[in-house]
């Protein structure tokens, strides 16, 4: 039984691991922070907040420094899929964002009755079939 979380990520909850929605890779332990499965991209804030003025005039530009900020991007490592991005003081370890009890969450959907994969059944950029939409699109 797969419990939709985020956009991009399920629960798999027979094999108790993050799963990405979009190419079905393993991220890891649904018991710990799904982070630790994917690929990360420390990035300087300046690539993406440039300066609205010039840096060799003016100590403030408006753009983070990134001796207090950086951001950290996630990617699933199966399809490249950006799952999250956070904002953080550099060296500081990636933030656990979501912390589930796995054996609640399954209690749950058990007492339900209901298999969240037939209220669900289709990822970001899919159709209810499971195909994906680009591949079916035309124009006539």
């Amino acid at each position: 039984m797969q419990i939709p979380m985020t956009e991009y990520l399920v629960i798999d909850l027979e094999t108790e691991l993050w799963v990405c929605r979009v190419c079905r890779h393993e991220l890891g332990s649904a018991r710990g922070n799904y982070k630790e499965g994917t690929l990360v991209y420390d990035r300087d804030p300046r690539e993406i907040h440039q300066p609205i003025i010039d840096p060799d005039r003016y100590e403030f530009t408006f753009s983070p420094d990134p001796n207090y900020c950086r951001i950290l991007e996630y990617y699933c490592p199966g399809c490249g899929t950006q799952i999250e991005t956070e904002y953080i003081p550099p060296g500081h370890p990636p933030t656990v964002d979501m912390e589930w009890d796995v054996d609640a969450l399954r209690a749950q959907w058990l007492e339900r009755g209901t298999d969240p994969g037939q209220v669900v059944t289709y990822g970001p950029g899919q159709d209810a079939e499971g195909e994906f939409e680009g591949r079916r699109h035309n124009h006539h």
